[in-house]
């Protein structure tokens, strides 16, 4: 049977292509930008940490409100704010960097806000039989928007005297934010029902035998890779190479080969083969890293980021397919999607600000470059970590009640 996306799946992945497109765009060198007005490793950690601690508080507290109410005013309010966080850091200019914790508190409360509704409707517009699809298709456009964006970001940024090329590009950014927005009233109002169970993360992970369990020890591990990584590795190139079309190209290259990766996996990755595709792709994600103990250039950077384009898709798919698919294993989690999704974000929360309580802990006395690529290294074994959790679930998810009758 050919497995197929419907008409709303595909308008939500259109609204998800247009969020991430402005993000990539202005994203990938925002902590750039504010790295040249202050070039300090904690400055950027601790505006890391509250985007953090904001976004994840956001998933908890608006989920009363995507469950109870309207969903569909949630995704689009955090698309709003993030075109606000941009308009105020272009009001800002150099001197965003006094104003670290209220904007990273904006900017998480808008990622909060928009993803928790993402990832609640992309529950109900998808089953068990089409979620790896839609993850691929995900990760495909996610790879597309991050070869043009932060390519064509580099480019003019690198053409354009001063900071004028930055606010050039943060301007695009609100304006596509603002295109996602319209797209988003073509998306049906989902249909709300029950009570929203503000303890409900705690007592799923407090649960004897639960599948949240293992799942949340994986998402904890992921999140700390992640947090240090999504901000690092860019901010590395371009210390490397003090050029911002040199990022850009780093982007360009290493998304082509993701998006290569992210269609295979889409299309040939089933879920028997979860455990094992996510174990090489830790082992792999892990590897890809050996080059930068001798020598951290734009070459070995570039290595590293080909090795992971290609080696994510086997890791995170599973890891994202087994949290939805878990989701749907039973009327009753059905009926707690939304408080799932939380949980899901806690736990990643959790870990990116382990891992980023690390990186600020190893960066306030000065680090040197040797002692930054021990703690990537380090921090890039935790894939295998969360394999470790994970790995009985994904072989054998029936010694899970609640794994038992899957039905989306």
């Amino acid at each position: 049977m050919k497995i197929s996306l419907g008409r709303q799946s595909i308008l939500l992945l259109g609204v998800n292509g247009l969020f991430v497109l402005a993000g990539a765009l202005s994203g990938t060198f925002l902590n750039v930008y504010l790295w040249k007005s202050r070039p300090d490793y904690a400055m950027l950690g601790w505006f890391t940490i509250s985007q953090q601690i904001a976004l994840g508080l956001t998933f908890w507290l608006a989920g009363k409100w995507v469950k109870e109410h309207n969903k569909m005013s949630a995704l689009r309010l955090g698309t709003a704010l993030s075109g606000v966080f941009y308009m105020l850091v272009l009001w800002a200019g150099p001197k965003a960097v006094d104003w670290i914790w209220p904007l990273g508190i904006l900017f998480g409360c808008a990622l909060g806000l928009f993803w928790i509704a993402f990832n609640v409707v992309y529950f109900e517009v998808t089953d068990r039989e089409n979620r790896d699809l839609f993850n691929g298709w995900v990760g495909l456009l996610g790879s597309m928007t991050g070869i043009i964006g932060p390519w064509f970001s580099g480019l003019i940024i690198s053409r354009m005297v001063d900071n004028s090329g930055y606010r050039l590009i943060f301007t695009v950014s609100l304006v596509i934010y603002v295109i996602a927005v319209v797209f988003s009233f073509f998306l049906k109002k989902r249909e709300v029902s029950g009570t929203y169970r503000w303890s409900e993360p705690w007592r799923q992970l407090s649960a004897k035998d639960s599948a949240w369990r293992p799942l949340g020890m994986g998402l904890f591990a992921q999140g700390v890779r992640e947090g240090v990584f999504a901000f690092l590795i860019a901010l590395l190139v371009y210390v490397a190479t003090k050029q911002e079309y040199k990022l850009g190209q780093f982007s360009l290259i290493t998304s082509a080969v993701a998006l290569v990766s992210y269609w295979a996996a889409g299309k040939w990755f089933k879920p028997q083969y979860r455990s094992r595709g996510m174990l090489a792709g830790a082992i792999l994600l892990f590897i890809v890293l050996i080059p930068l103990l001798w020598k951290v250039s734009y070459g070995t950077l570039l290595i590293m980021g080909i090795g992971s384009a290609l080696s994510m898709p086997l890791y995170i798919l599973p890891m994202i397919s087994a949290g939805f698919d878990l989701m749907g294993a039973s009327g009753e989690n059905v009926e707690k999607r939304v408080e799932l999704v939380v949980l899901r974000e806690l736990c990643l929360m959790v870990g990116r600000l382990f891992g980023l309580a690390v990186f600020i802990l190893t960066v306030m006395n000065g680090p040197s470059l040797q002692t930054l690529t021990w703690l990537i290294v380090a921090l890039g074994a935790f894939p295998l970590i969360g394999w470790i959790f994970m790995r009985n679930m994904l072989v054998h998810p029936d010694q899970f009640p609640d794994q038992q009758e899957p039905s989306a």
